[in-house]
């Protein structure tokens, strides 16, 4: 029988992941249900050490599967760049959640598919260290031709600061001495995101 979801209320929709139980949750923002919007417990899928915000783990599942999906659309059909929505909502929920900062690159061959999404550094509340050099030799472990950047922000403010832009330049210009094209660089904040491409700080 198909189910016509879009005539579903959020509280129909989550008690069918979960149950009755999901009645309950519909209280809540489903950014934070799904979360997007604040850190709660640690994930248990695929024995992975990233965090999980949802509440129950039927959600956690449809969560990861989402994200799944979305990773492997950009593997297969590649990045629209002129509508940087696609990596901004595969960014919100992948590190948005999350209660420390991390910075990660999505590595794409010459026509701008996805070749793997990978976190190379975590830090505190406030900061974490991004090291240029290892940036480049993980380009070349994967045979990139380009890259978005990106890096979340804990405190929920998308905003770039003056270290951000200067780490944006000194990450170009380590890139393109592997001949590899730094595309943008996003700052994660929660479900909100800013593109230094679409600010021309590129």
């Amino acid at each position: 029988m198909e189910m016509r979801t879009i005539e579903m209320t959020n509280a129909d929709l989550l008690a069918v992941l979960c149950g009755p139980s999901g009645r309950a949750l519909s209280t809540r923002p489903l950014s934070e249900v799904f979360g997007i919007r604040s850190a709660r417990q640690t994930s248990f899928i695929a024995g992975e050490e990233r965090t999980s915000y949802a509440a129950q783990p039927q959600i956690a599942a449809a969560k990861e599967l989402y994200i799944r999906a979305m990773q492997e659309d950009m593997s297969s059909t590649g990045i629209d760049l002129a509508s940087p929505s696609a990596a901004s909502t595969f960014l919100c929920g992948r590190i948005g959640g999350y209660e420390h900062e991390v910075f990660m690159c999505l590595w794409m061959d010459a026509r701008n598919r996805l070749i793997v999404a990978e976190e190379l550094f975590r830090g505190t509340l406030t900061q974490t260290s991004v090291y240029p050099r290892e940036v480049v030799k993980r380009a070349l472990v994967h045979n990139a031709a380009a890259v978005i950047l990106a890096h979340n922000h804990p405190s929920g403010e998308a905003d770039q600061s003056r270290a951000d832009e200067m780490l944006t330049t000194s990450l170009k210009a380590a890139l393109a001495l592997v001949d590899v094209k730094v595309l943008d660089h996003f700052i994660v904040a929660g479900n909100k995101t800013l593109s230094f491409a679409e600010r021309g700080l590129l």
